[in-house]
């Protein structure tokens, strides 16, 4: 295998399959990206066992193969190459290293067999269906902030991902929570998506999606089997295996009875959040707001800080009501409310949960459970 390639090319590919690398693998072939070149394209592919990307790019191939060597390391050695020197790679008769030239550098890395290699891919993928980059980057960025860590309920690690119906309409919804909030974010169903199961999408394959997208083009293409999703876009593949678990029924935590709705500027609402919450001490980092009337009162105190206090007006026909939050839950909230809309917020009582949504916006819906104050 011998061939070359544009600096610059090659290292946006490899920033985004060294990614997936886990760097403390005991495994050693999971440490390493796949080489393969041929046709004038270098595909490049890297594993954890669950979730795999592969990526192709153009390169000036002088002779066919693949091998496979250390992702993070050769991530670094072209990243430090000049900017627009062109690197070529070789792969040694023996099949054990590889040389990198680049100008004046020469750099050998080791090699492992491609026959040890994780198969992860392939397979039958039942449903099928393409939609915009777009509008996938914003379910994303709608919801992921809400998903759980903590591994004793690893099936509220992703985002659930199903069809569902909103008022008659077919919508692509997707739900995250952590027992403490909820995101929930709709947008019309793809044609195609009509049979697709309910599936829980893993926490890494969210979070390295969504990274990938912020480059793709217009449209991406979205595959489901029982227990794998793939989406592809420009030349990449991402490929993961999907939870194996129930999600729990989400619609039972949203209320239906919140008849006490506060209107509020969101900008003005984040910013006294952030300010009042700075005095707040301990995990909870509680804020208690207070409606009266046309004003709301966003109050912290701490022992060992002292206090804070800040009213903003506030659009509200309700009685007066006093609850507490986490701050950081409801800054990661309002935070989605687009600031030339309002943010509404729907609440019941002191120890009920709240809806907050966008007023200008009816796709997005996010529940928060209350603190006591």
């Amino acid at each position: 295998m011998k061939f070359s390639i544009d600096r610059a090319a090659f290292l946006r590919a490899l920033a985004h399959v060294q990614s997936v690398v886990e760097r403390r693998s005991t495994i050693p072939i999971l440490s390493n990206v796949r080489l393969k070149a041929e046709d004038g394209m270098l595909s490049l592919a890297t594993t954890d066992m669950d979730i795999e990307i592969t990526e192709a790019i153009a390169a000036d191939v002088e002779k066919s193969g693949e091998t496979t060597t250390p992702a993070v390391t050769l991530h670094d050695i072209i990243r430090k190459m000049p900017d627009s020197s062109k690197v070529t790679i070789e792969l040694d008769p023996s099949g054990n290293f590889i040389t990198v030239r680049a100008g004046r550098s020469d750099f050998r890395l080791s090699c492992l067999p491609v026959s040890d290699f994780p198969q992860f891919g392939g397979g039958d993928y039942p449903v099928s269906f393409a939609t915009r980059a777009a509008d996938m980057r914003a379910l994303i960025d709608r919801t992921k902030f809400a998903m759980s860590t903590e591994e004793t309920r690893y099936y509220l690690n992703g985002i659930y991902l199903h069809a569902a119906e909103n008022e008659g309409v077919q919508v692509l919804r997707a739900v995250s929570t952590d027992g403490h909030r909820l995101a929930r974010f709709e947008m019309p169903l793809p044609e195609g998506a009509a049979g697709m199961p309910g599936v829980i999408i893993p926490r890494k394959m969210v979070l390295e999606l969504g990274k990938l997208l912020e480059e793709a083009a217009d449209e991406i293409k979205i595959s489901l089997s029982e227990n794998k999703v793939t989406v592809a876009f420009d030349h990449i593949i991402l490929t993961s295996k999907l939870i194996d678990g129930t999600f729990p029924d989400y619609q039972r935590v949203i209320p239906q009875g919140n008849d006490k709705i506060v209107e509020v500027d969101p900008r003005l609402f984040s910013s006294a959040i952030d300010r009042v919450s700075t005095i707040s001490d301990g995990k909870s980092r509680a804020v208690k707001i207070t409606i009266n009337g046309k004003t709301m009162t966003l109050s912290a105190n701490s022992p060992e800080s002292g206090s804070a206090k800040e009213e903003i007006e506030v659009r509200s026909d309700s009685p007066d009501i006093e609850i507490g939050f986490n701050a950081r839950y409801l800054l990661d909230i309002t935070s989605q409310v687009d600031s030339e809309g309002g943010c509404r917020l729907s609440l019941s009582d002191p120890s009920a949960p709240t809806i907050i949504q966008d007023t200008s916006d009816p796709s997005a819906l996010y529940v928060l459970m209350p603190l006591r104050v």
